[in-house]
């Protein structure tokens, strides 16, 4: 078994040469595996990342990646894609902070053929929302449920009053449009714009982008609690910074089924040739100033965001001539996201026009949007 030095207070255990050998492998192995499992304070250690553009690739539970053969396999590779916005964004707030949605109507307009509603909701524990809500009065005088959509702002001093035709914008005035055609538009407020300035830290965000992402559910729950709205099938519009809210919060809730999205969004190795300083402020993602000189780790991106999206209609309008997105790249973006609507065999829900203008939403791009709408969620 070995003897004791009893002047060194150590044992020698007498082993052959071979036997050493032997252990000094198994020791590297057990080595190996615990600094893999347990990183210690190399917090960002992370499996290799999934190829952005191959969407037809998942994670075994074990490590491997493997081929996407079904649409089990695709929700695997989702999953783990929900996993890397979180780890960027911060986790999606769960069930302690659906709290009671206390709705007040601060103001109410009569607007003609639509009833326009300044109120503010509770998002969650200590944090309220203001909002326009817009009825058509049709609705209001039938009785008869209707279609909702989230009407997302894009980044402006006036915040949501854009959308409901009181920012001078006309090209952003898509709420009063969509509710002329006989939609209930919600118009919730961005973080840190305009009229609304929550605690993020306080309140536990970790990003401007999360607690969007919450608030819009929660505008999601307060459409459902109208008699007048249809539930669990709803539309989300947005220009710019709208247009990427709109599908973040639709990755993460499946209620909204047809997404519009304006100019919001080109892959984040293109993003203003590499220099991605736009998304990472207190408003975006602080976390993504992490990966300022690795995009390519940054662990998800808009291939896998509108892949996540399938099977569900998608309207994406990118400019030719918008200078925050690139075109080129959208379409790359999109041509990825496309092997998963084959997958789910509904190529013809995914749909990108490129209308010749800057960073606009253009009439005839929007008109294009609404029939979008109108042909699948009325």
């Amino acid at each position: 078994m070995g003897t004791k030095d009893e002047a060194a207070g150590t044992w020698n255990l007498n082993l052959e040469p071979r036997t050493w050998h032997v252990l000094r492998l198994v020791w590297t192995v057990i080595l190996g595996v615990w600094f893999w499992c347990c990183p210690g304070d190399n917090t960002n250690a992370q499996p290799p990342r999934i190829d952005r553009a191959n969407l037809l690739l998942y994670r075994r539970s074990g490590g491997e990646i493997r081929p996407v053969t079904s649409v089990g396999d695709w929700r695997r590779r989702r999953a783990e894609i929900l996993r890397g916005m979180q780890q960027v964004m911060g986790p999606l707030p769960g069930k302690t902070k659906r709290c009671p949605l206390d709705v007040t109507v601060e103001e109410e307009m009569d607007c003609g053929a639509y009833v326009r509603r300044f109120l503010t909701y509770n998002s969650e524990p200590g944090s309220r929302v203001p909002a326009y809500l817009l009825i058509p009065k049709a609705t209001l005088e039938r009785g008869r449920k209707t279609a909702g959509i989230l009407c997302l702002h894009q980044t402006h001093s006036l915040g949501q009053k854009v959308v409901v035709g009181l920012g001078n914008s006309t090209n952003d005035a898509y709420g009063v449009e969509l509710v002329k055609r006989g939609y209930i538009c919600l118009a919730p407020a961005y973080p840190l714009l305009a009229n609304y300035h929550p605690d993020l830290k306080a309140l536990g965000y970790q990003s401007g982008t999360m607690k969007a992402i919450w608030d819009n559910v929660r505008g999601l729950d307060l459409l459902e609690s109208l008699p007048f709205v249809r539930r669990a099938r709803f539309g989300a519009i947005g220009h710019s910074l709208g247009g990427h809210n709109a599908i973040f919060t639709a990755v993460f809730d499946e209620r909204i089924q047809v997404i519009v999205s304006s100019c919001g969004f080109d892959s984040f190795l293109d993003y203003m040739n590499g220099n991605i300083q736009g998304w990472t402020s207190d408003r975006y993602m602080p976390r993504l100033l992490a990966y300022r000189d690795r995009l390519d780790e940054i662990p998800f991106d808009f291939h896998e965001l509108l892949g996540a999206l399938a099977p569900r209609r998608l309207f994406i309008s990118a400019p030719l001539g918008d200078t925050n997105f690139d075109w080129r790249s959208v379409d790359a973006v999109a041509k990825a996201a496309s092997q998963v609507y084959a997958l789910y065999g509904a190529p013809q829900r995914l749909r990108v026009e490129h209308p010749d203008c800057g960073h606009l939403f253009p009439p005839r791009a929007r008109e294009a949007a609404y029939q979008w709408f109108d042909e699948n969620l009325k």
